[in-house]
């Protein structure tokens, strides 16, 4: 399915309402002026407030992406879309995209 690319300003959260961001992006693909994020680049995650029923915290760490796009790429990469799926860790709840910019799609 076609989807709006992701950027470093995109709004990611996990499953539990922590911020997601990339740990790298590719600085020579640019859309709305910022760097596009690529599927072998993990997220890390911040402010996740996740317990356990015992009421142990177990924040979300990291994320990483599974699927990317399939047409589009950069540095070899593929680019990240809207509708790419991802799995955090350890807690393996998924990444939302909540914001990314609206004018370039990819597939």
């Amino acid at each position: 399915m076609p989807g709006f690319l992701l950027h470093v300003g995109a709004t990611v959260i996990c499953g539990h309402a922590g911020q997601a961001q990339p740990t790298v992006s590719d600085p020579r693909v640019k859309v709305a002026g910022q760097p596009v994020t690529t599927q072998s680049a993990p997220y890390m995650v911040a402010g996740c407030p996740f317990t356990t029923p015992a009421g142990v915290p177990l924040p979300c760490v990291t994320g990483q992406w599974v699927t990317g796009a399939l047409r589009v790429k950069a540095g070899g990469q593929p680019v990240l879309l809207q509708d790419s799926q991802a799995i955090t860790i350890p807690n393996g709840v998924p990444l939302t995209v909540v914001v990314t910019q609206p004018r370039v799609k990819g597939m």
